[in-house]
């Protein structure tokens, strides 16, 4: 009986997915014309008459790709894994499926266009983590999806973007560090190299400056080199120390208690640090950090009901959303008296 038929059997029959089949039938992209075509006339032959619940339903099943760029998937489980499982978790709530495209470097330098991309098979676009500003040029004139950036956003391309509040994050780290005791603070983190790491160290310039404390241009380290998003494993040290560092991210809060250890010196009963992003690898520090941590699941919900949003044919001003984040406290940070 016609009644019986399902998007299933169609696909079946087709040797097609039933999420070909449900886009098909519902005139979403992702489906070349000719498919499209042999689909609908096979439902009609079939007598496939969808119900109202998964009429309405497929109107919001959506393919959502996600690009992460290469670098940050190498050595180890990273945060970008852990983001990206987050996105993944949100997107099945919103009914959406998410393909994921690895960006090799050697397809980044050569602005080689992203295989989801060229393919057509997405309706939506999430990158996550920075990449070069040319191959997001590439994009946005190649990639006629609406487009959400993760984590990071770049000041020449007027797009969706999804950030923590790197600013204020930092800004509250350090004013917990004065709160402490500590007044000879410094900054660990290459400035120029990435928005995110700017960002933060603005948010620490800017406590300094509210407690009339003078920048040490000699306290500020570079954590890695300015085109890099790798760390060094050992972070060079002034001939003089602050009481405090302030870190751009766990991961560098980790190089520089493994700097100061082999130093000599003890975090934090010589030295402390405070850290941003709440996470790190286990076992890569012996000293648990005090942080900023990032909401991850809320960034992620937020740039999947975005998405969506686009997707649906939302025309407004593209926007930086940005999420409020919390002080973790641990054991990094010693109390001075007075």
């Amino acid at each position: 009986m016609a009644k019986g038929v399902r998007m299933s059997d169609i696909a079946q029959r087709l040797g097609v997915s039933t999420v070909t089949v449900s886009k098909a039938l519902a005139g979403q992209k992702g489906v070349s014309e000719e498919m499209r075509e042999r689909i609908k006339a096979l439902a009609e032959e079939l007598g496939y008459k969808a119900p109202a619940s998964a009429r309405e339903d497929t109107k919001r099943s959506y393919n959502i790709g996600v690009i992460m760029g290469e670098v940050y998937t190498e050595k180890y489980a990273t945060f970008y894994w852990e983001f990206y499982q987050k996105i993944n978790t949100c997107a099945v709530q919103e009914n959406c499926y998410v393909i994921l495209e690895v960006l090799d470097s050697v397809r980044e330098k050569e602005l080689g266009e992203p295989k989801i991309v060229q393919e057509n098979k997405i309706d939506g676009l999430i990158i996550l983590g920075g990449i070069q500003t040319k191959y997001l040029q590439m994009l946005k004139k190649k990639c006629r999806v609406p487009v959400v950036y993760m984590d990071f956003y770049d000041k020449q391309l007027q797009e969706d973007c999804v950030i923590s509040n790197s600013f204020y994050g930092a800004y509250h780290m350090t004013n917990y560090l004065f709160r402490m005791g500590h007044k000879e603070i410094g900054f660990v983190g290459t400035v120029l190299s990435t928005e995110s790491i700017m960002d933060r160290y603005l948010g620490y310039l800017k406590s300094l400056m509210e407690h009339g404390v003078q920048l040490r241009e000699d306290w500020v380290l570079n954590d890695r080199g300015e085109s890099s998003i790798y760390c060094y494993d050992t972070i060079p040290l002034p001939r003089e120390l602050p009481s405090a560092f302030v870190c751009n991210s766990d991961l560098t809060a980790s190089k520089m208690v493994k700097t100061l250890q082999e130093a000599g010196y003890r975090v934090p009963e010589d030295i402390s640090i405070v850290g941003y992003d709440d996470w790190l690898y286990p076992g890569l520090c012996d000293v648990a950090i005090t942080t900023y941590s990032v909401d991850m699941s809320k960034m992620a919900k937020t740039g999947i009901e975005i998405l969506v949003r686009r997707i649906g044919g939302e025309e407004s001003r593209r926007d930086m959303q940005i999420i409020e984040g919390d002080i973790v406290v641990r054991e990094s940070v010693k109390r001075l008296n007075g």
